[in-house]
């Protein structure tokens, strides 16, 4: 299979993650770096052993670019994938795909004109172990009536930066509380449930300042519940819990960390209790060869994070930061 040639929009600190594992995967290369300051995607470039940098529209014209990876505030997500998808790039956007619903959908329209694929960069979702999981909903090892508990947080140990800005879609809900809402939207897919039946069933959070600190909320569908809590303020664990009909699994760490996946879960089922080890994968590389395998086969949608998944999350988001901040009024 040929190398997909890459380009990062956006050399953050995220973005250096990516750098550093892109030669771990089997089928991407850096190809090129952008930047508002050019001066800065060349300094990236260089420490990275990118061949070319410049400003966005300078990589985007670029004919030796395939795929981009969008790793640039939340705000200019949509703009910057939309851009890229006109320029005949696929995509690869760090998450949220876009801060709203409607913004999420007019980066998917704009995929399905140009016939490229769009992967939102849900890390844990590209995982063996989240394959594990999605086995086990699927064989109903656990099986509807569901309750899905998951969490994530961590302490900011400040109040400026992009995090506390409203005008950047600063919080938690859009930094941190999509990978629990993510966690329960796979696991009511896995398990049969009917997408767009999921809806917010009850919300709260704390906002500071006009963004929101602490948030939890109540997911709901037929035979489906989730609770889920986010943070920036206080340090949260990231387990997650799966519990229904037949059994339970456990993750006490669902959402692994920027250079391993997570590996381990326990699973009750059929009067026994496993402890169920899986290999790991460096999160950044298994997003890029998602993102290659699309490409290869002509994809739109990368089968482990598929746009019914991108969408419903989306909604979700949307729906739990409006009423938080509702509530806050």
């Amino acid at each position: 299979m040929q190398k997909t040639r890459w380009a990062i929009l956006g050399p953050g600190a995220i973005a250096e993650s990516f750098a550093t594992w892109l030669p771990s995967s089997e089928h991407g290369e850096l190809r090129a770096v952008a930047s508002r300051d050019p001066d800065r995607a060349a300094a990236f470039a260089a420490r990275y052993g990118a061949e070319v940098s410049g400003s966005y529209a300078d990589i985007l014209a670029r004919d030796d670019v395939d795929a981009v990876y969008v790793a640039t505030v939340h705000t200019t997500h949509a703009e910057l994938a939309i851009a890229a998808l006109e320029a005949g790039k696929a995509v690869l956007c760090e998450k949220p795909l876009a801060p709203s619903a409607a913004e999420t959908e007019r980066v998917l329209a704009a995929a399905e004109r140009a016939g490229l694929p769009v992967v939102e960069a849900y890390k844990h979702r590209f995982s063996p172990l989240a394959r594990a999981i999605d086995q086990r909903l699927q064989r109903r090892q656990v099986a509807a009536p569901m309750q899905v508990r998951a969490e994530f947080g961590f302490a900011a140990g400040g109040s400026d930066g992009r995090l506390f800005d409203p005008a950047l879609a600063g919080g938690a809900i859009f930094d941190v509380g999509g990978y629990p809402v993510s966690f329960a939207v796979a696991a009511a897919a896995a398990a049969g449930v009917a997408l767009e039946g999921l809806t917010l069933e009850a919300a709260h959070g704390r906002v500071e300042r006009g963004v929101d600190v602490d948030a939890s909320a109540r997911l709901a569908a037929v035979g489906f519940t989730a609770h889920v809590d986010c943070s920036i303020g206080t340090q949260l664990s990231k387990r997650a819990d799966i519990v229904g009909d037949g059994g339970w699994i456990t993750l006490e760490n669902a959402f692994g960390d920027r250079n391993h996946s997570p590996k381990t879960l326990d699973h009750f089922h059929d009067g026994q209790r496993d402890t169920i080890e899986v290999a790991q994968v460096h999160p950044f590389a298994a997003e890029a060869d998602a993102v290659s395998r699309a490409l290869r086969d002509g994809r739109l949608e990368s089968r482990a994070m598929p746009w019914e998944q991108t969408r419903t999350v989306a909604r979700l988001l949307d729906a739990w930061h409006a009423t938080v901040m509702a509530g806050a009024r």
